[in-house]
């Protein structure tokens, strides 16, 4: 697993966009937590000689959330996997469908790009990710923390290569909170 140290997180530094907590039940001592940011963008890179080869992996966000968190549903963000010459992307949302009415529509946490961010919106808590645009979701783990699978590589073999990971929603210009990162996880896929 690569700590959320290990990542590179654009305004990472920046105390006033993200800023590096203590975890307790983690097995790193911190964690970043996204305070305020509109371009959202998370990488991770590991060398391939430390998987085993040929073999097909996931990777995994692992993250919580703050109660009030907002802005991780709309828009959806892009995950990225580039291992040796192959490069898969896909749709993800770091926050889940709650609510099942099937409206569609504009989600409660919804924030524009707007001088004042803190203002309150008025907004009804809508379904915002339809089955039909094929987004993956996270998951509860057994530890407490979620999980987001990012995609999946096959090791081929490479002693030299890397594996490149990234989380991005940088399009819409909306602004996001409550992201706590603990890190990516990289597992071996289960077959069947």
């Amino acid at each position: 697993m690569l700590s959320a140290r290990n990542l590179s997180i654009v305004w990472g530094d920046t105390p006033q966009y993200w800023t590096w907590i203590p975890l307790e039940d983690s097995r790193f001592s911190e964690g970043a937590q996204l305070m305020h940011v509109c371009w959202f963008e998370i990488r991770g890179k590991i060398h391939s000689k430390m998987l085993s080869q040929d073999t097909t992996y996931a990777a995994y966000m692992v993250f919580k959330t703050t109660y009030n968190f907002y802005g991780l549903d709309f828009p959806v963000q892009e995950a990225s996997i580039s291992a040796g010459a192959t490069n898969s992307t896909r749709k993800v949302c770091l926050q889940g469908n709650d609510d099942d009415d099937g409206e569609g529509g504009v989600p409660e946490n919804y924030r524009p790009m707007v001088p004042f961010p803190r203002l309150r919106l008025r907004r009804r808590n809508r379904r915002v990710v339809s089955h039909e645009e094929n987004v993956a979701l996270p998951q509860q783990r057994a530890d407490g923390w979620m999980e987001l699978e990012l995609g999946e590589f096959l090791n081929e073999g490479g002693d030299d290569g890397e594996v490149s990971i990234s989380l991005v929603e940088t399009k819409g210009g909306n602004w996001k909170s409550g992201l706590i990162v603990q890190g990516i996880e990289i597992r071996r896929k289960k077959s069947g």
